[in-house]
């Protein structure tokens, strides 16, 4: 399959003189290539923007890889196949194992390359830290955080593995409270429980144990949870359990309606809790580390009581729990990068709604890098709203709706649709670039490409470099 149109015809040998035969055309560098990037990078190539996506990894799948836990085995090859279908569409140019900040320096490329525009779509790699003074002296003495123990679950068992290696132990305790929480609580679980039959001479498979939930397969194995002898993971959860986000309730949702989705985020948790038997200390505090010798041993707790959603301490009520093993799930951030302001943890954003970088009036930004959140749908919506912006009225490529836009926008399509065209509409549209200025960007993608061994296509290149057990 042609990864590229004519543009790139030019490059598929050695790069030599020419005189510049493309057209006049708008480039835009996207960075990050999973499913905000690749969104991005579809919309943008069918209306005739030439797309250069630069991806951190060797792979483009960003957190449907590393951070969507591996028993979504369905879910993930389909995703796999949309971002390399979008990745692979012609003027769209893959270039991989490239990081922004790192191998290429970003106010250089937002300002230097000569790019029409530029959508940081690189997603939330950092952790928030565990706000209590010290616990990162603890780091894999005690204490993991999200993003690098699922990486480890998901990853560990590949025969080239030689990332960082963690152990789920029995009776850890999670600090979070969204749905990312409760993936850590499943492989706690999953892991612990897989290990105890083991040790009783049965394998019983990830997958089954997901699917069917712990006492079903302990049932059939001839067990009880109790017999089992373990004691099970427990999440710390800061508000009540109605408060906690795995259900999003509508801004414009009346009490009434807020109460229904309240109690079915109580059905959601304890359904979760049925299935695979962790445990809930609701309205707890994390306030202090318990510690032994060098190791983290446990948390020093406060309960709260909830006042309009905000968790306040009660004076004087303190708990201590202890536990081999905290995992730290109150979710992730943009990884710092040079030339891009912060605030705090997030990036500093002159609009935040579009992701614009103050100081940076051709930078945009989508996905989890704005969001935060760490779901599909919502990093997918946001994507398309940016680029719809970008397209219509910052690049000025016209107003309608493009072919193909419902199926993009799988049922958000008004709200993208809508959002785009009421925001920031008197930004000017920006010419495009001369053929020359064409010739001369593609170049310098060329040479990175060469530098990083991509001589091929993007399907070849995929071949080439997924793992033999992880295709």
């Amino acid at each position: 399959m042609r990864e590229t149109g004519t543009v790139e015809s030019r490059f598929s040998a050695m790069l030599r003189p020419l005189m510049p035969t493309a057209p006049s055309r708008y480039v835009v560098a996207v960075v990050g290539g999973a499913t905000a990037g690749a969104e991005a990078a579809a919309m943008l190539a069918e209306r005739g923007v030439v797309v250069v996506v630069f991806e951190q990894n060797a792979r483009p799948y960003g957190k449907i890889e590393d951070g969507l836990p591996r028993w979504h085995v369905k879910l993930r090859r389909k995703e796999y196949e949309t971002i390399s279908e979008k990745l692979s569409r012609p003027d769209v140019y893959f270039v991989p194992c490239t990081k922004i900040g790192r191998d290429i320096d970003f106010p250089a490329l937002a300002s230097e390359w000569g790019f029409s525009a530029v959508l940081l779509a690189h997603g939330a790699w950092r952790d928030r830290p565990l706000p209590i003074d010290g616990a990162d002296d603890y780091l894999g003495k005690g204490l993991v955080y999200q993003n690098p123990f699922i990486y480890w679950f998901n990853h560990y068992n590949e025969r080239e593995y030689r990332g960082p290696l963690y152990e789920a132990v029995d009776g850890a305790l999670v600090v979070g409270g969204g749905l990312a929480s409760i993936d850590v609580l499943k492989v706690l679980q999953i892991e612990t429980v897989r290990a105890a039959l083991a040790d009783r001479g049965i394998d019983e498979s990830m997958l089954r144990i997901e699917q069917e939930g712990v006492p079903a397969i302990l049932e059939e194995h001839g067990f009880s949870w109790d017999a089992l002898g373990l004691r099970g993971a427990t999440l710390i959860y800061r508000r009540r359990i109605e408060d906690m986000r795995l259900a999003e309730i509508p801004e414009d949702a009346d009490e009434s309606r807020r109460h229904k989705f309240e109690a079915t985020r109580r059905r959601i948790l304890d359904k979760a809790v049925q299935k695979y038997c962790f445990n809930v200390r609701a309205q707890r505090l994390p306030v202090g580390l318990l510690t032994q010798g060098d190791r983290l041993v446990g948390l020093r707790l406060q309960r709260t009581r909830v006042e309009e959603g905000r968790a306040l301490p009660i004076d004087g009520a303190f708990e201590e729990v202890r536990a081999p093993l905290v995992v730290s799930s109150i979710g992730s951030v943009p990884e710092p990068m040079e030339g891009v302001e912060q605030d705090g943890h997030l990036y500093r954003w002159a609009d935040a709604d579009l992701g614009r970088l103050g100081g940076y009036d051709s930078v945009f930004s989508t996905g989890n890098v704005v969001t935060g959140k760490g779901n599909i749908v919502a990093s997918r919506k946001h994507s398309v709203r940016v680029t719809t912006h970008v397209i219509e009225q910052y690049l000025g490529l016209g107003n309608g709706r493009h072919e193909g836009e419902e199926a993009l926008l799988a049922g958000a399509e008004s709200e993208a649709d809508d959002a785009a065209r009421a925001l920031m509409g008197s930004l000017r549209a920006r010419p495009p670039l001369l053929p020359e200025a064409v010739d001369a960007l593609l170049g310098r993608v060329h040479e990175r490409r060469e530098a990083v061994g991509y001589a091929s296509s993007y399907r070849d290149w995929l071949a080439r470099v997924t793992p033999p057990d992880l295709a």
